[in-house]
């Protein structure tokens, strides 16, 4: 434990215990009902300080957060977030947490090598991108989909955020930045209709400044690892 807790800075001592009480707060205030939304937005900050780090542990925490994550939007027929977690990126996740470990950087299991992407990686990730997310609208407005458009950029956020983090580039942090805006939004209108679903509200808003926190860090370790 206390190898752990000298592990992280302090800063990053001090956004993590932030979000988890924002996250544990929303959830006496608003809920205190469903201990699942609590328990899977508290693996995903610790998913985010992590992957932060460039840890692989990050992308395995991400695992058990998109399954979570994936009964918690079949909950409300966000059909396209279930969906797009269960189908895509807990899968991706898989793939990104292998790619982590078989790039450690110098040989440090805890610290994945940062890499630069080029033009080709990013014309395949658009391309990809913009094949996947034209499939996933029309697999959406079949099921009826709540807020389709809304779930539609979120499945484009979502599978560009997972294609970077498999690719190890800093550039994955926005991209789920973007997704959490996207997410915010979802969510601020499925509390409408429940009030319980502002705990969610408020877990992607603490996820959105881990991952620009991720995004600050991951460009310092980059220029490390380059110098």
């Amino acid at each position: 434990m206390k190898k752990l807790l000298n592990y992280f800075t302090i800063a990053e001592k001090v956004l993590f215990l932030l979000s988890v009480t924002l996250i544990i707060s929303s959830f006496c205030i608003f809920d205190r009902e469903n201990y699942l939304n609590l328990f899977s937005s508290l693996i995903g900050v610790a998913s985010l300080i992590f992957s932060a780090k460039g840890n692989p542990v990050g992308p395995l925490l991400m695992i058990f957060f998109g399954l979570l994550y994936g009964v918690i939007s079949y909950s409300f027929s966000y059909y396209g977030e279930m969906i797009t977690y269960m189908g895509m990126s807990v899968p991706m996740a898989v793939f990104a947490f292998i790619s982590w470990i078989k790039n450690p950087y110098k040989g440090n299991k805890s610290q994945v090598t940062v890499n630069t992407i080029n033009k080709k990686d990013i014309l395949i990730v658009t391309i990809t991108t913009v094949l996947v997310t034209a499939a996933f609208y029309y697999i959406l407005e079949y099921f009826n989909t709540a807020s389709l458009i809304l779930s539609t950029v979120s499945v484009t956020t979502s599978f560009t955020a997972v294609c970077l983090t498999y690719l190890r580039s800093p550039y994955y942090a926005i991209a789920y930045a973007l997704n959490d805006i996207v997410l915010i939004l979802l969510w601020v209108i499925a509390s409408i209709y429940d009030t319980k679903y502002i705990c969610v509200v408020v877990c992607f808003i603490a996820f959105l400044f881990n991952d620009i926190y991720g995004f600050i860090n991951w460009r310092k370790l980059q220029k490390n690892q380059k110098t």
